[in-house]
């Protein structure tokens, strides 16, 4: 079933049932987040501000690897962490994830604060832009700009004076704690 006939149905269903109720508020805090404004934005918290740039990320990988997909990439490993390594000076996801302290499948996109996603909203959209440029589909080529593309989102960072990626704290809590803990409050206000 699709997202959309999930939504549909559930708006139309009866909320006394705690299944209905449940998917009612998902959809109605999904919706909220797609409406801020910048004004809006620079008074949310940082984890409301991780919580919409995850879901930025999450949509903007969908893309990205849909575009990667139409320019032959088959090894999306390989074609991802060329993106990272790029990125965070050689690390691989893997690398990451350990450096964060991560359990094993424990998402690093999941564990990052807003600016770290920020960086990589920004890594994922310029290689989408570049991807939709290339040609012929080629996989080196494809895997080559995700490479080049976190490199030159580094420099950026570095030429800026930010804090490069690999030095900023992890914070405490996933995302998937914060969705359920913000799906609990507002379950607890109905």
């Amino acid at each position: 079933m699709s997202r959309y006939a999930c939504y549909l149905i559930v708006q139309n269903a009866n909320p006394k049932y705690e299944a209905v109720a449940f998917g009612q508020t998902y959809f109605a805090v999904q919706t909220r987040k797609m409406e801020l404004t910048e004004e809006e934005y620079s008074k949310l918290s940082e984890d409301e501000k991780r919580l919409y740039r995850r879901k930025q990320t999450k949509d903007g990988n969908k893309i990205l690897y849909k575009i990667a997909k139409e320019k032959g990439v088959k090894n999306f490993d390989r074609f991802t962490n060329a993106g990272y390594k790029g990125l965070y000076n050689g690390e691989t996801a893997n690398d990451i994830a350990k450096r964060k302290g991560l359990r094993y499948r424990e998402d690093i996109l999941d564990k990052m604060g807003s600016v770290e996603l920020g960086a990589n909203i920004f890594r994922i959209t310029q290689t989408e832009a570049l991807l939709e440029k290339q040609e012929k589909p080629n996989e080196k080529i494809a895997t080559d700009t995700h490479y080049k593309v976190g490199k030159i989102v580094r420099k950026a960072i570095e030429e800026l004076g930010g804090t490069m990626l690999e030095d900023l704290p992890t914070p405490k809590k996933s995302i998937k704690e914060l969705e359920k803990e913000e799906l609990q409050k507002i379950g607890n206000n109905q």
